[in-house]
C-alpha cells in the first residue's frame, strides 16, 4: 500500500492556491491516553487545522521543550509503543481523510527496522516523517524506503543552517522542510523573530527552482504570531501551545475543546490578506 505523500503536496497545493499558510498542528500519541490522542487530533482538525503531526514520544527528546517533555512522559508510563502510533495515524487519517505525518527521532525507526515502520506508516494511510536528527548525508537508505511506500521525507533546518547544507536538504527532501525559526528547543515564544523570515529565504533560494513549500515552527501560539509567519512561509507549524491546552485542562472532555478553539483561533490567524 502506498503512502499519502500526494496527499501532503495537494493540501499544501490548496492553502498557497487560498492565498494563505497550511496551519500545521503537532500532538503526541498516547497523551493523554491512546485514544484520547486520537480524539485531540481529530478535534484540532476539525478546528481548522490541515494537517498534523503525530509525536512518537521519545524518552530523551532533545528538540522537544518541557511542555512536551511532559506529554512525551506521560504518554511512555502509559505504556505507549510504536503500533499505537500506527494506530493513532490509521484512525486519525481515517476519521478526517487528512494528512497525517510522523515526528520522530532516528533511534525508535532505527531499532524497528526501516523496511517495517515505512511500510507499516504508509498502510496506515501516513503521509511521511520529520526527522529532526538524522543527518541528510546518511538519510539514503530511509529515503529509499520511504519513496518506495509514497512517504514524505521531511528534514528539519535552523538558522545555524548553512546554505550549503540547505541546498542539499532541499534537494533531497520531500513534503516541505520544517524551518525551526529559532535556536533551541520547542515551546512558546514571545516573538517569533525576523531570523524566521530570513531562514524561509535562504531555503527558498536553494531549492533550485523546485516547488518545496517550506514551514515554520518552534514558537508559535497564537493567531496573531500564526497570521506574522503565514506572511512569509507556505506552513505554520504549532505544537507546544496544543499541548499546553490539554495539560492545563480540568479532564479530558475540557482539553479536546480547548484545542478544538484553539486550532480554529490559528486556522484564522493564518489566513493572510491577499
Amino acid at each position: 500500500m502506498s503512502g499519502n505523500i500526494q496527499l501532503l503536496s495537494d493540501t499544501l497545493a490548496e492553502a498557497k492556491a487560498e492565498n494563505r499558510a497550511a496551519l500545521i498542528a503537532y500532538l503526541p500519541a498516547g497523551f493523554p491516553t491512546v485514544d484520547g490522542g486520537i480524539e485531540a487530533i481529530k478535534a484540532v482538525f476539525d478546528g481548522g487545522a490541515d494537517i498534523v503531526e503525530v509525536g512518537l514520544p521519545h524518552s530523551d527528546p532533545v528538540l522537544d521543550g518541557p511542555v512536551i517533555q511532559t506529554a512525551d512522559d506521560i504518554a511512555l508510563r502509559g505504556g505507549v509503543r510504536i503500533a499505537d502510533v500506527m494506530r493513532t495515524v490509521r484512525e486519525a487519517h481515517a476519521a478526517t481523510g487528512k494528512p497525517v505525518l510522523v515526528m520522530t527521532y532516528w533511534n525508535p525507526i532505527d531499532r524497528y527496522g526501516i523496511e517495517r515502520f515505512t511500510e507499516e506508516l504508509a498502510a496506515a494511510g501516513g503521509a511521511g516523517c520529520i526527522l529532526p536528527d538524522l543527518p541528510v548525508q546518511e538519510s539514503a537508505t530511509w529515503r529509499e524506503h520511504a519513496d518506495k511506500h509514497g512517504l514524505a521525507t521531511v528534514f528539519v533546518v535552523a538558522p545555524s543552517s548553512r546554505d550549503e547544507r540547505l541546498a542539499t536538504i532541499t534537494a533531497v527532501g520531500s513534503g516541505f522542510v520544517y524551518a525551526a525559526s529559532l535556536m533551541g528547543v520547542t515551546g512558546t515564544r514571545e516573538s517569533v523573530g525576523r531570523e524566521a523570515a530570513d531562514l524561509v529565504g535562504r531555503t527558498r533560494a536553494a531549492t533550485d527552482g523546485r516547488e518545496l513549500p517550506v514551514c515554520v515552527g518552534l514558537g508559535v501560539s497564537n493567531a496573531a504570531q500564526a497570521k506574522e509567519v503565514a506572511g512569509f512561509a507556505d506552513g505554520v507549524i504549532v505544537g507546544s501551545a496544543f499541548v499546553k491546552r490539554m495539560l492545563d485542562a480540568d479532564d479530558e472532555a475540557a482539553g479536546l475543546v480547548a484545542v478544538r478553539e484553539l486550532a480554529a483561533e490559528l486556522a484564522e490567524g493564518v489566513r493572510r490578506a491577499s
